[in-house]
């Protein structure tokens, strides 16, 4: 009697791996490509997803999702992940990364790296980013693609009816009223960009604020099945204060892989192009929030914006000036 009962146990057991597996290896639905708009060109590209498999895997499979909820949104898997990204084994992946992505290293200032991290992290050249030096101008805080929103309350945020809340984002809500109305500004990094971050206006700095959360990707093809991510990953932000600009809030999100948020800044007298931090691997994004009325922005990446793309942006090139 034992050894039957063991024996349905067992099947049993045995039918629900089989399932699980299948499930697992169950071919993935396609998901639509990720198009941007080129800046420079004006036309429409197609993004190359780094890890895009792995991603649509996590995000749209039964099994991935809960891989996903039960370990890879956790610090540690990032912790341990960005640390093996610091071991000199990690150099070997730097030139098959270079060559599938079709990273321009003519710009940096290093060309050997002791790490994949040494390398994620490089600095550039000195006029590889030109800063726009107009003192009524605000500048991208780094290469990436950008979100622009003229108004938080009456705009969509990437799916139709969800409002960014800036009182969740910051978990204050005076902040939240204060900006309600305000202007947002979404840069995403992903892998393949220029890694360090930058200060968008001069002024005076405010302590920062860090926000203990999650790592989930911050990838579109995360977003379009989790909008709420900004709100539930780890983040920092300061208070940058302007006699033009009023109060700019600039915050680092980290996202999935990122070991680390590395802030280099010094003092609290910053200055428009000065370096605030840089990102350890993995994509990640800036967010920007301006007073209601202390901004306008550049209206190529609000139209594009409003037809649901992302524009790609440079370091030190303008995005916007004073309203």
């Amino acid at each position: 009697m034992k050894i039957t009962k063991t024996k349905k146990r067992w099947g049993i057991l045995m039918l629900l791996l089989a399932v699980l597996i299948s499930i697992a290896i169950y071919p993935l639905k396609p998901q639509d490509p990720i198009h941007y708009y080129e800046r420079e060109s004006g036309q429409i590209k197609t993004e190359k997803v780094a890890g895009e498999k792995w991603l649509v895997w996590l995000y749209y499979n039964p099994v991935g999702e809960a891989t996903l909820w039960a370990l890879v949104k956790r610090k540690l898997v990032s912790s341990i992940y960005g640390k093996m990204m610091d071991r000199p084994s990690s150099a070997k992946k730097i030139q098959p990364f270079i060559e599938e992505f079709d990273v321009d290293m003519s710009i940096a200032q290093e060309q050997k790296f002791q790490s994949f991290n040494d390398f994620f992290t490089r600095k550039l050249k000195e006029n590889a980013r030109p800063i726009d030096t107009v003192f009524n101008t605000v500048v991208s805080p780094a290469d990436g693609k950008i979100l622009a929103y003229a108004n938080i309350n009456n705009s969509d945020f990437i799916i139709k009816g969800f409002r960014f809340d800036v009182s969740s984002f910051l978990e204050n809500p005076d902040l939240g009223q204060k900006y309600q109305d305000g202007t947002l500004l979404i840069i995403r990094l992903a892998p393949v960009d220029y890694h360090r971050f930058h200060f968008p206006v001069s002024g005076d700095l405010s302590p920062g604020k860090k926000i203990d959360g999650d790592y989930y990707s911050v990838n579109p093809l995360a977003l379009r099945k989790m909008v709420n991510i900004f709100f539930l990953n780890k983040r920092e932000y300061t208070i940058i204060s302007n006699p033009l600009f009023g109060d700019v809030i600039m915050a680092e999100v980290g996202a999935t892989m990122v070991g680390s948020i590395i802030q280099t800044y010094t003092g609290n007298d910053v200055k428009k192009g000065e370096e605030k931090g840089y990102f350890k691997f993995g994509g990640s994004t800036i967010v920007l929030l301006f007073e209601n009325n202390k901004i306008q922005i550049d209206e190529d990446l609000l139209n594009n914006t409003a037809k649901g793309y992302e524009t790609t942006v440079k370091m030190g090139e303008r995005i916007g000036e004073k309203k």
